[in-house]
């Protein structure tokens, strides 16, 4: 689904009514017209003014590829509606940490991926507050898995770095398409293999220090996890807006937009 099929950014318009406008064939921006759905349910004189003050900004800012206009107009639980416009600009990120504290605990490796590279920044190395932000920077979106309230609160405790930009965390859409568990879990139930054994979130902790202590191989071990994880992020994204489409949309949905 992209924005141009979304009626839900305009306040008044929930899924009943965005479902009544699709039955209507308006499954389109560009559908759109007053008297066309004048006998929508759910749809008054005051909600269709609002539509069409929406449409005339959200055209405008699509075209600025606007993505932070998106993110306020949508509520939290439909932003992964911004996914398939932003899908080339959208930033997949992945911290590993000592520990679970962001007060105590510190950030060892940060994994990017966005449209087919990969970079990973190290502790001691090149993690920066400078670097952090200017993968942020460069993406008109940001993805992760349970970021909002792990990921992020690092980066802002440690580096006073936080993506301003719409966040997508994939664990809450995930769940509505009964997808639950941890990241490694849910990888396997949609048959995504890894090249690397297991590891867990303490083993990483374990290769960190063993780093420390002078092992390279540790570090090489928990920096291919890490962009393993955030690679990943970019499949399961792919798969979970799959699955949204298909929970949200009429299953005659296409047979609306060619009527």
């Amino acid at each position: 689904m992209r924005l141009e099929n979304s009626f839900i950014g305009v306040r008044g318009v929930g899924e009943k009514t965005e479902r009544n406008l699709w039955r209507e064939g308006v499954t389109h921006w560009d559908e759109f017209e007053r008297s066309r759905v004048s006998s929508t349910r759910g749809l008054g004189e005051t909600t269709a003014d609002r539509i069409e003050s929406f449409l005339a900004d959200a055209r405008e800012r699509l075209d600025d590829g606007d993505s932070r206009f998106f993110g306020e107009q949508f509520p939290s639980d439909e932003r992964w509606r911004l996914y398939e416009n932003f899908r080339d600009e959208t930033l997949f990120f992945d911290i590993e940490t000592t520990g679970l504290d962001e007060h105590r605990n510190d950030v060892t490796t940060v994994s990017f991926h966005m449209d087919g590279e990969t970079e990973t920044l190290v502790r001691g190395q090149d993690l920066t507050a400078e670097r952090v932000r200017e993968q942020f920077d460069a993406a008109s979106m940001v993805a992760s898995f349970n970021g909002a309230r792990f990921d992020v609160p690092f980066l802002e405790a440690e580096l006073g770095v936080t993506p301003d930009v719409p966040h997508l965390d994939l664990m809450y859409p995930c769940k509505r398409v009964d997808l639950t568990g941890g990241l490694k879990r849910i990888e396997r139930e949609i048959g995504l293999e890894r090249d690397q054994p297991d590891i867990s979130g303490r083993d990483a902790v374990r290769l960190w220090h063993q780093y420390q202590d002078g092992d390279e191989r540790a570090l090489e071990t928990l920096v291919e996890y890490n962009r393993d994880d955030t690679r990943n992020l970019r499949v399961l994204a792919d798969e979970v807006v799959t699955r949204l489409d298909d929970h949200v949309r009429p299953s005659d949905f296409e047979a609306l937009s060619n009527a």
